[in-house]
């Protein structure tokens, strides 16, 4: 289900030429847990917000997690607060299970399903409802990065 596309171009932060398309609809949405929120997650929303004029934010709740086994260092109402706060989210909803995804992309209209490309090819089953992307990681940060470097610090503080 493929919309109608404006093609623009844009400088990287590194200084590299980008092909940007906006989408036809203007609703962007995406998932993730966005625990201890980094650099890397702004990056992401600031560029799916510059695809659409809305975005939502599906933030996975802390029992969602569990189910799939990660544990987060940041309780989920904060952590949608945090998401709340950043200027390039129009909305944030709780993700509570895997098959939400095509009720929510019915339910706000969505036009364009995005997410970070160690998701690749995991959800093309909804390119029915919408176009479906994967934009590359930002390099040399994750959270789970994060938190082998939190823990491997409080192992050198206590040795």
């Amino acid at each position: 289900m493929a919309g109608r596309k404006a093609t623009f171009f844009h400088l990287s932060e590194r200084g590299g030429l980008i092909m940007q398309t906006l989408h036809d609809n203007p609703t962007i949405i995406t998932y993730g847990t966005f625990d201890l929120f980094h650099v890397g997650h702004i990056r992401l929303l600031r560029r799916l917000s510059a695809l659409g004029k809305r975005l939502i934010v599906g933030c996975s709740t802390d029992e969602f997690n569990e189910g799939k086994g990660k544990r987060t260092a940041i309780p989920y109402h904060h952590r949608v607060e945090i998401l709340q706060s950043c200027r390039y989210v129009s909305k944030v909803i709780p993700e509570n299970s895997w098959d939400q995804k095509r009720r929510d992309i019915v339910k706000y209209k969505v036009g364009l399903f995005a997410m970070g490309s160690d998701w690749a090819g995991k959800f093309d089953e909804l390119n029915d409802l919408c176009d479906v992307i994967y934009l590359p990681r930002t390099q040399d940060v994750s959270t789970t990065e994060l938190k082998e470097l939190i823990q491997r610090m409080r192992v050198d503080k206590v040795a």
